[in-house]
């Protein structure tokens, strides 16, 4: 569950970190990407520990409204699967019209 979370997070902020302020990206970078724990985050920035906790939990709670709204993960995820499955066809010497309809299924992503 806790890879899944972190898995996620790293995918939405990914696609999100624009959108955020400097301070957010530095913390959510700081504690994903670079493993860094709460109490060494709040030393760098010479800030309490929940301080960081509530900024991060925030920022996480931001980065999943953006997916609600967005949908940004979700299509690149069902884009990714329609690729593999096209990609497979083409190996497995599929139908022409099977290719054909993963192809719209591909557009119909967007």
């Amino acid at each position: 569950m806790l890879l899944e979370k972190t898995t996620r997070m790293n995918f939405l902020f990914d696609f999100y970190q624009a959108l955020l302020t400097d301070k957010q990206r530095s913390y959510m970078e700081l504690y994903y990407l670079d493993d860094h724990s709460l109490g060494e985050i709040a030393e760098s920035y010479e800030v309490s520990r929940q301080a960081v906790y509530d900024n991060i939990r925030r920022t996480e709670a931001m980065l999943e409204e953006y997916e609600d709204k967005l949908q940004l993960l979700e299509k690149f995820q069902q884009r990714q699967q329609v690729l593999k499955q096209l990609t497979e066809a083409l190996q497995q010497d599929a139908t022409v019209e099977s290719q054909l309809a993963l192809i719209e299924q591909l557009k119909e992503v967007d």
